[in-house]
């Protein structure tokens, strides 16, 4: 059985270079890859003001909402107000995206594939929950609000604390909510 924990208080926050938030990496494929290289990466970001998105060629987001008064983004001109937490919005990375804050600064959640190379889904869950990665993925668990317990060994996770899985059955206590996401390699990669 393959775990790795990834504890919140380890992350160091990136600034970005338009000045619009901070960004920190919960966890990255392969390991050390940049913003040019990665197969997938998950990440927690605090935004402080609108604009422009950057633009990700092949690459497809999800977005969450975690904390804050939510925004509005506007994918190829179609516009998606996320103004309730805890809902997971898909879109590809290379559309051209605006984001407009609706009332002041928000935390999100963010998670990006080579759509070449890996799928992803994020579900959000609420209570007990099971997970068993399938062969040749991962799954990623995160604490959104609250805490978790992951039960095979009674390893407790904090608020943005995650735990990165690749094979085995792990059960967890949630006192929260957390965001499961499944990373799965596109056959034939």
């Amino acid at each position: 059985m393959t775990r790795q924990i990834l504890r919140a208080e380890d992350r160091a926050p990136a600034p970005w270079k338009n000045g619009g938030g901070v960004t920190s990496e919960v966890a990255v494929h392969p390991p050390d890859a940049g913003t040019d290289d990665f197969g997938w990466r998950v990440s927690i970001a605090d935004v402080v003001r609108g604009g422009p998105f950057s633009s990700f060629p092949g690459v497809d987001r999800i977005i969450t909402v975690v904390d804050g008064p939510g925004m509005t983004l506007t994918v190829d001109g179609t516009s998606h107000t996320m103004d309730a937490p805890y809902e997971p919005f898909a879109f590809p990375g290379d559309a051209v995206t605006e984001c407009l804050l609706l009332d002041g600064p928000v935390v999100d959640f963010n998670v990006m594939v080579r759509r070449a190379d890996t799928t992803a889904r994020v579900r959000v869950v609420r209570s007990g929950t099971a997970v068993r990665p399938a062969p040749g993925s991962r799954v990623l668990a995160v604490v959104l609000a609250g805490s978790a317990v992951l039960r095979r060994d009674s390893v407790r996770l904090g608020r943005l604390d995650a735990v990165l899985l690749s094979d085995g059955h792990h059960g967890f206590d949630v006192e929260g909510v957390l965001a499961i996401v499944d990373l799965t390699a596109v056959p034939g990669r």
